[in-house]
């Protein structure tokens, strides 16, 4: 394992980092280069790593998985070049999707042939109270569904051949039964994607629009109005592999300062910047075992809410606090283009928020360690 990690090490170091710019830029050039990147990972047998085996990926377990997610996410996107990204949505629609959808596009995704993205929250809504959105779905001929609503902060949906939406289909606000989940082919009439929404300047997620848009029966994921219950299952996880990213890109944000403070001889001298150094590691030490019990707990099948909700807090804070840090300790070169410092910064301080911000999970952990026995 300790080899597998240090290969996926070296690809996200030596492949992936040069081509940031370019990737983070978006459009054609950037597709080409991710196309690239991907085949290179094939060739050197390290795609879709996490995957089922009997899916076409790797097969390795979570516990495994965890330490290579590290490495692999220490760059954003390290994890589309090496076939992971996609682990959620495939998991989502292989255990709670009908055969046709399993078999059409499952594979799929898992080749890196499809791409999918998840639309949950909307404007004018919160994202921290699902049970309020806007967007329907009403039953229409031959059991179809029909789609209209908005959706925003949507990850990853310019360049999205499906995208699965949280809609109603039964009852109204503030009923948790009644929610459901659509797989949507983004060629259907009636979606757009309505603008691009950069947090802090940085491009990836969208506004979309669904305008009466038609999905067959089949393509609804789970049971109907027990969305909740599948979105509860993929968020845990999807929260714990963003945590062990988040700690690559901060592990990556401290190697940065550690190697700028001892360049620069009189800076790793001056007990300011040793003291950005401490509390920086401090921070990794640990943040890193709270997430590993967050992935143990996961992987056993066991209850990990107060587990993924500390781990969540602790990674999005740290990743801020050591991109800062080494912001800090850079200067005036930490704020420019020429490392990816700003970027770990708006990424550790945009995970305050998405993905549920720190007051969710820290009253949401408070109130069940009240009522339970955390231990």
């Amino acid at each position: 394992m300790a080899e597998l990690r240090q290969r996926v090490a070296e690809f996200v170091r030596e492949r992936v980092m040069p081509q940031e710019p370019v990737l983070d830029g978006g459009g054609p050039e950037a597709r080409a280069v991710l196309a690239q990147l991907r085949k290179e990972a094939k060739d050197a047998g390290l795609w879709a790593l996490p995957h089922p085996a009997e899916l076409g990926g790797q097969g390795l377990p979570l516990r495994s998985y965890a330490h290579i997610a590290e490495v692999e996410g220490a760059s954003d996107h390290g994890p589309a070049a090496l076939g992971s990204a996609s682990l959620l949505d495939a998991l989502m629609l292989w255990r709670h999707g009908s055969p046709p959808v399993r078999e059409t596009y499952v594979p799929a995704l898992i080749a890196g042939e499809l791409r999918a993205c998840y639309a949950m929250t909307e404007p004018d809504v919160p994202g921290t109270d699902p049970v309020r959105i806007a967007t329907r779905a009403e039953p229409a001929d031959g059991g179809a569904w029909r789609i209209s609503g908005p959706k925003w902060f949507t990850t990853g949906a310019a360049d999205a051949d499906l995208v699965t939406v949280l809609a109603r289909t039964d009852g109204s606000a503030p009923d948790r039964e009644g929610l459901s989940l659509l797989l949507v082919p983004t060629a259907s009439a009636g979606f757009r994607v309505v603008r691009d929404l950069p947090v802090l300047g940085a491009a990836g997620q969208a506004e979309i629009e669904l305008d009466q848009v038609t999905v067959d029966a089949d393509h609804l994921i789970g049971e109907r109005g027990k969305a909740l219950t599948v979105a509860g299952e993929r968020l845990q996880l999807g929260r714990t592999l963003r945590c062990l990213r988040w700690l690559g890109q901060a592990q990556r944000a401290f190697d940065l300062m550690r190697a700028r403070a001892r360049s620069r001889g009189p800076l790793a001298d001056l007990q300011l910047v040793q003291r950005h150094i401490f509390e920086s590691l401090l921070a990794l030490r640990t943040t890193r075992p709270l997430v590993h019990e967050a992935v143990a707990r996961l992987d056993a099948g066991l209850d990990a809410r107060v587990e993924v909700g500390l781990a969540k807090v602790a990674a999005a804070r740290t990743l801020e606090q050591v991109a800062d840090a080494a912001i800090q300790v850079h200067g005036a070169a930490g704020l420019g283009p020429d490392t990816p410092l700003p970027a770990l910064f708006r990424t550790g301080r945009a995970a305050r928020i998405l993905d549920g911000p720190d007051e969710l999970h820290i009253t949401s952990v408070a109130r069940r360690v009240l009522r339970t026995d955390p231990a």
